[in-house]
């Protein structure tokens, strides 16, 4: 590799970290989403902006039935240089593969600035690239993700997914400046997950963003993953100032903004409700493709009895893992007996999981009189909790904002689009400065963004 690269004339130590993150063999069979899967769903993907009148009609922007997305296909990757990533990418495909009308997207590339935004805080590798204009138009150009996924019954480790994103981070920045039309002479900054997250996937895509930031010459900028999700669902959704329900397998928030800060006024103080439901996937075994909290939602709409279960919701905060314990306690002595069958077990935790966050939910919109709600993260894009969100909003007369699957699951795009908003104010970070933190709060950040 370090001949094939001697063309560029790069520093010893880039040709290091090259040599060792990427001079490695290639050749075992991964699943993954393919980018393009996700581009070919565009047409009958769910609404990416749902809200409720006040008067509790249900409306949708725009239409279309949820789609499941596809089981990824087998693929083998071989070895490559990383140096066509400095060659201009060229692409027959779409500019841009989304359009939403809740933001003002053009068609052509007109743009006063792009950035390229990398995430890899869990099992999900994205790279997204996304630009905004001098009218401030805003423009999806791509958003490519790849998904690090293990058999039944089993959880990702850190260390297994941090060689998953090594082996297809090139790949995945390739296959999204292809499909964005931009070579790397376009980007403007190159932003990153720098927390909060599993430490070794982390590190592993900041390595990738050192690396191109030295490759390419651009600035980079350290993105807090909590603020990924916030700035991309009011992007994308059109949100002004709603209270944030922020809900994945890492975190679980309530979030609303005040005097440069996303400020917490509830959280979990055990597990995040996504990682409640992941393991209890595993407790009844099932499938994480394309993720265990998808096919616990899809269980629970055929389950008929309510097993009641412990709700701990105390003041704003609420505790999953007591609910997690009891029920799989009863899932053991009641299956065994044939008294419930899995889809009532689905049903019930994942009623008496969202009652909760729809409880301390509407305590913060009561708190700071807001008619907004704004649902973001992973478990974000189940209909359940959007329908139960949604019916508490309208008796408020409020109106509820979430976003599909595209958008709520950890994606490259959610980084860019965080990453150029902090850009523009002037905020870079120094490479000595690029190191990652597990422990990275929401309300660590100033957001020097907004007013």
């Amino acid at each position: 590799m370090v001949n094939s690269l001697s063309h560029c004339h790069l520093q010893p130590q880039v040709l290091a970290v090259l040599n060792r993150t990427y001079a490695r063999h290639m050749t075992s069979l991964r699943y993954c989403e393919q980018g393009s899967k996700l581009a070919n769903e565009r047409s009958t993907a769910r609404s990416t902006r749902l809200y409720h009148t006040p008067k509790g009609e249900r409306k949708k922007e725009v239409t279309g039935a949820r789609k499941r997305v596809e089981q990824s296909d087998r693929v083998a990757f071989e070895p490559y240089d990383v140096a066509e990533l400095l060659q201009p990418a060229t692409s027959s495909q779409a500019s841009c593969w989304f359009l939403i009308e809740a933001v003002n997207v053009v068609s052509t590339i007109s743009r006063k600035m792009i950035a390229i935004g990398l995430e890899g805080s869990a099992n999900k590798l994205g790279v997204g690239i996304i630009s905004h204009n001098e009218k401030g138009e805003v423009t999806v150009l791509s958003n490519v993700r790849r998904t690090y996924i293990t058999p039944p019954g089993q959880g990702f480790l850190p260390r297994d997914t941090a060689a998953h994103h090594r082996k297809h981070a090139v790949e995945v920045v390739k296959e999204a400046l292809r499909v964005a039309k931009v070579t790397t002479a376009d980007i403007d900054c190159i932003c990153f997950t720098k927390g909060p997250g599993m430490g070794a996937p982390l590190l592993s895509v900041a390595i990738v963003a050192r690396t191109l930031s030295q490759l390419w010459g651009k600035p980079l900028v350290g993105v807090n993953h909590c603020i990924g999700h916030i700035e991309m669902g009011r992007m994308i959704t059109g949100a002004q100032n709603p209270v944030v329900l922020y809900v994945s397998g890492g975190n679980t928030q309530v979030i609303a903004y005040a005097e440069q800060r996303y400020r917490i006024f509830g959280e979990t103080i055990d597990i995040a409700v996504g990682n409640c439901l992941d393991r209890f996937a595993r407790i009844l075994n099932l499938p994480n493709d394309p993720s265990p909290g998808y096919n616990i939602e899809q269980g629970a709409k055929k389950g008929s009895k309510f097993i009641d279960l412990p709700y701990a919701v105390k003041g704003m905060d609420v505790s999953f893992s007591g609910i997690l314990s009891y029920i799989e306690v009863v899932a053991k002595e009641q299956l065994a007996k044939g008294e419930c069958t899995p889809e009532d077990l689905c049903f019930s935790l994942q009623e008496t999981l969202f009652a909760m966050l729809v409880e301390i939910t509407e305590r913060a919109m009561a708190h700071i009189g807001s008619s907004e709600v704004l649902i973001v993260g992973g478990v974000g894009c189940n209909e359940r909790l959007q329908e139960m969100m949604g019916q508490m909003v309208a008796q408020r007369g409020g109106y509820l904002f979430a976003t599909d699957e595209r958008f709520c699951i950890d994606n490259g795009l959610m980084i860019a689009q965080a990453g150029i908003l902090a850009y523009k104010t002037g905020s870079v970070t120094a490479l000595e400065d690029t190191w990652c933190t597990q422990r990275y709060r929401t309300d660590d950040v100033l957001v020097t963004w907004r007013d």
